[in-house]
Parts: structure tokens; C-alpha cells; sequence
């Protein structure tokens, strides 16, 4: 059995805006606090379908584009310590399915980091629609994962002197985007 769209949206291919959408994400520092930083969303399509089942996404990100504030932890991040970005310059999402959880929109699908291509499900929401200034239609949408960064190939750590780890192994995503319908 199909699965209504949310109240709103309507079925369609919506453009990410990248100038409007945001990736984040965040890990434990020192086993006391969290790094939080971001990554440019360079492409995405979202194409809504008649029902949640027949949805998907597509989404291209800039491994170079990092940003945590600290331009040396920045510089450490791309390097081959970590994602490596001067051979694997780019992330990509390719969703596998949608469903809907409640009042959440469940996304599965494979993400690459570093190269190496592992399934992860996305859990959000649509946050609403409105026409921009300039006569585009858009739709927001908010999503999130939490992945261990090693599944991906990033190992690098330095021991703590009271114990424990400098770089923690869960990482959190967070997805803030808006959409433009196309047409």
C-alpha cells in the first residue's frame, strides 16, 4: 500500500540549492566535548513521487570544502590522515528507498566517504514549502545519521595521556536543506 506525501509537498523534481542547504556534522573531542563542522552541498536532486515509496534523493558534496573553524584542523581533516580528499575529493548519497516512520521520513541509501560506499539511513522531516521573492517554489527538508567514520576508512587517533581517544568514532550528520522545484 502507497503512502500519502506529507501535507504540502507536491510530487515533482526539486534542484538543491546549495547556496541555501547545509551539511554538518559533529564528533567527540577529547572525550569531553565536540568538534562540529561543514561541508559545501555542491548537487542534489530530490524527486518527490506520487507517494513516499516512489521518492528518492541524489546528493554531491565537497570533501574540500570542510570548515570547523580551525584552518589547521581543516587542512588535517582532507589530508590522508582522515577523508583523503586530494583522491577522493567528493561525497555522494544515492538513496535506495524512502518510507515513512511516524511523522518521519526514512531514507536508506549508500553513502561515500573516502571512497568507500557503506548503506546508511537518514531519518527527518519536510519542514514546509513557500515561494521565494523571485517566483521559485521551494521545499525544505531536514535529515540526520550517525555512521562510526572507521566503516569508512578513517582511522586516524592519537592516545590521550588520561586515557582514551583524541578523535571519537561516531560521527553525527545533520542535513538542513532547501529545494527548488524544477518547472
Amino acid at each position: 500500500m502507497a503512502t500519502p506525501l506529507p501535507a504540502g509537498i507536491t510530487a515533482g523534481t526539486y534542484d538543491i540549492d546549495p547556496s541555501h542547504s547545509t551539511a554538518a556534522f559533529s564528533v567527540r573531542h577529547a572525550g569531553i566535548a565536540k568538534v562540529r563542522g561543514t561541508i559545501d552541498i555542491t548537487s542534489g536532486t530530490i524527486t518527490v513521487g506520487e507517494d513516499i515509496e516512489s521518492s528518492g534523493v541524489t546528493a554531491d558534496l565537497d570533501a574540500t570544502s570542510v570548515n570547523t573553524g580551525d584552518s589547521g584542523r581543516d587542512q588535517h581533516l582532507v589530508s590522508n590522515d582522515f577523508w583523503g580528499a586530494d583522491e577522493n575529493p567528493s561525497w555522494t548519497f544515492r538513496s535506495g528507498g524512502v518510507s515513512l516512520d511516524g511523522d518521519n521520513i526514512v531514507v536508506t541509501g549508500d553513502l561515500t566517504i573516502n571512497g568507500i560506499t557503506k548503506g546508511v539511513e537518514l531519518t527527518g522531516e519536510f519542514t514546509g514549502t513557500a515561494k521565494d521573492p523571485f517566483g521559485n517554489d521551494r521545499a525544505g527538508f531536514e535529515a540526520s545519521t550517525e555512521i562510526n567514520r572507521k566503516d569508512f576508512g578513517i582511522t586516524w587517533n592519537a592516545s590521550l595521556e588520561t586515557g582514551g581517544f583524541l578523535v571519537g568514532d561516531k560521527v553525527k550528520i545533520t542535513l538542513d536543506v532547501s529545494a527548488i522545484a524544477k518547472g
